[in-house]
């Protein structure tokens, strides 16, 4: 009894240690070199200035009004706030004093130099699918842009989730094992798709709703989700919800300049993703993409509410002029006097097609969720065919305003009941 009671109590301490061992032990270093036909010198510098804004890097890592990629921008998140670090070749405060390996190890496996486990804010379960040149070439032209002194601001997390130990556990659940494997029963267009779908552009991170461990949930990957107030919608090929509906044009147009004819124009981080990322893109990647959207499952989307496109109320011939019974209406009149003169009445768009709502998804939303924010904070980006621009309206009217003329639009263009009430509008503000 005694030998077997021994024996239990060296397995149970075995067991303890090895579980120590999983969470306080950091992950080791990898084994990291370029391959023999990799580029070097400046051109490995140009190929990783190139995957970096196809991995949006800058999007995440520079505040407003901070230094480019010196960190600072906040991500609110249900149990507390993320900053994101420096990542300028600063040696004290950035990334300068990182060894290669270490920079691959915290791209896929999410562990920072010091063995500290990082945060699935930054998106290291899609950076996992990276290969080792790409992620070499990336930090080689991460060491070449201008160094910034600027610290890293410390996160803000309520217990226990400010216990970094804690993360071991989740990526045991839901962290790549391997880099991206090609499907070599597909084209190579639709493998540079796939590649830049899932790794690079991580578009999954924003379009794919989350459980409440807050991983993305395999059963609707890219059907939508809501993404600091704004929702990302639904980039599968379903015809109801997502983009089944669309030509490859406009989904290629989309992607590389914010704006598709019939479909609408791209707002918040979409808009940011677009501007800062996707324009930048080669024509054949963006043609890559698309190939690769195009034969994900379809799933209907998870937000609240379906966003069908509805152009019914434009179908008349002519621009709409307001009629008698509608002349009283407090959102005709903002919409009149604010809005009309850039987005016309038919919703054309008067002085740039960019301008035009006609079919897009913000206006056949009933619950107005990213059209109140468009108009309480603007749109502002660059594309091949010149900037688009979109005053922020957030001083200028109430959040009664603001509801009313969000309704109005809504039923004008979307052919819906709104449902935007100001408690709504003064929740987007307050976000």
């Amino acid at each position: 009894m005694k030998k077997w009671l021994g024996i239990a109590i060296g397995c149970g301490a075995l067991v303890a240690l090895g579980a120590a061992a999983f969470f306080f032990w950091p992950a080791p270093l990898p084994a990291v070199a370029l391959s023999s036909d990799s580029p070097t010198g400046q051109a490995l510098i140009a190929k990783g200035e190139y995957l970096a804004k196809a991995a949006d890097c800058a999007a995440c890592h520079t505040a407003p009004g901070g230094k480019p990629l010196a960190g600072g921008l906040a991500f609110k998140l249900p149990f507390g706030t993320i900053y994101a670090p420096n990542i300028t070749p600063d040696r004290e405060f950035g990334i300068g004093a990182w060894s290669d390996a270490e920079f691959v190890r915290a791209l896929r496996k999410g562990v920072g130099r010091h063995g500290e486990d990082l945060y699935p804010a930054f998106p290291y379960t899609s950076y996992a699918l990276l290969s080792t040149d790409d992620a070499l070439a990336i930090k080689a032209y991460l060491m070449s842009v201008s160094a910034a002194a600027t610290p890293s601001r410390p996160n803000d997390l309520w217990f226990p989730f400010n216990q970094r130990y804690v993360m071991r556990g989740w990526k045991l659940l839901y962290l790549p094992g391997s880099p991206y494997v090609p499907d070599m029963s597909k084209s190579p267009g639709w493998n540079r798709g796939a590649y830049l779908v899932e790794a690079l552009a991580h578009c999954g991170e924003c379009h794919t709703p989350r459980n409440l461990l807050f991983a993305t949930r395999s059963d609707a990957k890219f059907s939508g989700a809501v993404v600091e107030g704004w929702k990302a919608y639904n980039i599968t090929p379903d015809r109801q919800s997502g983009v089944g509906s669309w030509t490859d044009a406009e989904l290629a147009a989309y992607l590389s300049s914010g704006h598709a004819e019939g479909r609408g124009g791209a707002s918040g981080s979409m808009a940011e993703a677009v501007d800062l990322s996707l324009r930048l893109l080669s024509a054949e990647d963006i043609d890559s993409m698309v190939a690769y959207l195009r034969t994900v499952p379809p799933v209907p989307s998870t937000l609240t509410g379906p966003v069908e496109r509805s152009p019914a109320s434009l179908a008349a011939s002519g621009p709409w002029m307001p009629q008698a019974t509608t002349a009283a209406s407090e959102g005709l009149r903002i919409f009149q006097g604010a809005c009309a003169s850039c987005h016309g009445w038919d919703g054309s768009g008067q002085q740039s097609p960019s301008a035009s709502l006609r079919g897009a998804r913000t206006v056949n939303d009933r619950d107005g969720t990213n059209l109140v924010r468009v108009i309480l904070n603007g749109v502002h980006m660059s594309s091949p065919t010149g900037d688009r621009t979109m005053p922020s309206f957030a001083a200028a009217y109430t959040d009664a305003d603001v509801a009313a003329v969000s309704n109005y639009v809504l039923a004008h263009f979307g052919n819906k009941s709104g449902r935007v009430t100001p408690a709504t509008v003064a929740q987007a503000r307050r976000d």
